[in-house]
């Protein structure tokens, strides 16, 4: 069980478990906004709904542009697992423009790949093959990008989630 955190002014902050949430509460730092309803957390005190989402009571400064890092997974998971030049299923990451070449690694100079096409391209331009790529590559946006621990989500943060996009 995994309960969405929101800030003050109702902007998502993070994922965290159900028992993180719980001590929240408990602590009078967050309010439950959606509540659990089956299976309850039994204590000496009580039971308690498990929150599936809570409210920050006072608002937390998040620092500037929240910059997503690159990451093998991620360029994997941006593309949808399917290779940036034939559409195959995906298993590797490729630099558009070679390191060698002085290719960085960026969100726009990695695209998901798969492995006979890394294979041929080597250490060649998309232009060079003659090749198109079939997308273009750029940093992840939303949501599910900057909050972490929300790319496997809960139906009941979905409008929570709306407001942020």
């Amino acid at each position: 069980m995994r309960t969405l955190v929101l800030n003050a002014g109702y902007e998502p902050l993070a994922v965290v478990s159900f028992k993180r949430a719980l001590v929240l509460v408990m602590n009078e730092k967050a309010v439950v906004v959606e509540r659990v309803e089956e299976d309850p957390v039994w204590a000496a005190a009580g039971t308690f709904d498990r929150p599936a989402v809570i409210i920050l009571t006072r608002y937390v400064r998040v620092p500037g542009a929240r910059r997503v890092p690159v990451t093998r997974r991620g360029v994997l998971r941006r593309d949808g697992h399917r290779c940036g030049y034939c559409g195959k299923a995906a298993s590797t990451i490729d630099h558009v423009l070679p390191r060698s070449r002085g290719g960085k690694d960026t969100w726009e100079n990695l695209v998901a790949c798969c492995l006979l096409c890394n294979n041929v391209k080597g250490d060649r331009t998309p232009q060079e093959m003659r090749w198109e790529l079939r997308l273009v590559p750029a940093p992840p946006r939303g949501s599910s990008w900057t909050v972490r621990g929300v790319d496997k989500s809960d139906p009941r943060w979905e409008p929570y989630l709306a407001l942020a996009a």
